[in-house]
């Protein structure tokens, strides 16, 4: 953690250090609301996806724009929503180890805790656990609906598996985890439509068979930001689990949106300054590996497209600028990450702006929890 504050409440946006993780709140807000207005009227809930922003500020806003709860994909990253009193937890993700498990129940005393399988050892292990500390957790089937990831196939083994939940007290089996990851970014509705159709059958085929065995499904979930109106629309899905929409990254700016989609706003940047303008086509920010994430890709330059991030090191990153460009040393620029997920989470706060000055210091309370 640095020794130094990036910026202070009240400061002007100009006087922020780089690098900054910053947050648009003008923005933000108007994600916030979208996501909400899209799901009005409709039997779909929001189960908020904290991974993006692992920070209690935002998920407490979430909530209170009808938010059921959140989804954390890591025991501990539980544990801090838990402790900022957060109630109903969703586990994205398979736990695995005594140790885990142990605090997977410790958690479920305090909040309504959920979790994924995709194996028999998983839920016996789970319901061991859960029985030995007096607590119920729900569990749901992961199916594997085209990620390659986790999960098992669609229709009798997600049967066998749910039967083999609801036969273990104290573990309630309460639905499918029906994720499609890739299909959040691929490029063209058209794309995206015939893979969320697919997770669709995938999703449907297995709820008739489970409700054959007399089981209620009553949660099937998944979805994301790229494509949360098509399961809106399916009549399987009944709840969404979306979060990078409140930031947005350049990598969702890339997908091309059909009429009806949502257009929400890049509210997330990381603030950088020039350190280095020694070329007439070049300049090297204080912005690399270390300050934004790029497994998804280069960052892109906010409002200057003249400018082309084409190289990240550890603490440097390379621009191409124009040769008539007069970029100075301290100049600051604002960059849209390239995955705003593992972007955050290289930061210990966000500096929340408003117009031209400094509104708020959120912690990214969550910021490496990976156990």
């Amino acid at each position: 953690m640095s020794p130094w504050k990036a910026a202070r409440p009240d400061d002007l946006v100009s006087a922020i250090d780089t690098p900054a993780l910053v947050l648009d709140l003008d923005a933000f807000e108007r994600n916030l609301q979208r996501m909400a207005d899209a799901l009005k009227g409709h039997p779909v809930q929001l189960r908020a996806h904290a991974k993006s922003h692992k920070c209690p500020e935002i998920a407490r806003r979430q909530i209170a724009l009808g938010a059921v709860g959140l989804c954390c994909q890591k025991v501990s990253e539980a544990a801090v929503f838990v402790d900022a009193g957060i109630d109903d937890v969703l586990l994205t993700n398979q736990v695995v180890g005594t140790t885990k498990l142990m605090h997977l129940a410790q958690l479920a005393r305090r909040a309504r805790m959920g979790v994924l399988v995709d194996d028999p050892l998983q839920v016996m292990a789970l319901a061991d656990v859960a029985r030995s500390q007096g607590v119920s957790i729900d569990v749901y089937v992961e199916i594997d609906v085209g990620g390659r990831r986790c999960g098992v196939m669609p229709g009798a083994a997600a049967a066998r598996l749910a039967r083999l939940i609801a036969d273990h007290a104290p573990l309630r089996f309460a639905g499918l985890q029906c994720y499609h990851g890739p299909a959040q970014h691929k490029r063209t509705l058209a794309e995206r439509e015939q893979a969320i159709a697919q997770a669709s059958d995938a999703a449907r085929l297995s709820r008739s068979l489970i409700e054959a065995e007399g089981l209620k499904v009553e949660r099937i979930t998944g979805a994301g930001t790229g494509t949360f109106l098509l399961e809106r629309d399916s009549g399987v899905f009944n709840e969404i689990q979306a979060g990078s929409y409140i930031f947005m990254d350049r990598d969702y700016g890339d997908n091309q949106l059909g009429a009806e989609d949502v257009r929400f706003e890049h509210a997330l940047f990381v603030r950088t300054a020039v350190l280095s303008r020694t070329q007439p086509t070049r300049a090297v920010l204080d912005a690399g590996l270390k300050a934004s994430s790029i497994d998804s890709g280069m960052p892109t330059i906010w409002q200057r497209p003249e400018f082309k991030y084409v190289k990240a090191a550890d603490d440097h990153g390379v621009l191409e600028v124009p040769s008539t460009s007069s970029l100075a040393l301290g100049d600051a620029l604002m960059l849209v990450p390239g995955h705003c997920d593992p972007t955050v989470n290289l930061y210990d706060e966000l500096v929340c702006i408003r117009g031209d000055r400094v509104e708020a210091i959120w912690p990214i309370a969550a910021r490496g929890a990976l156990l």
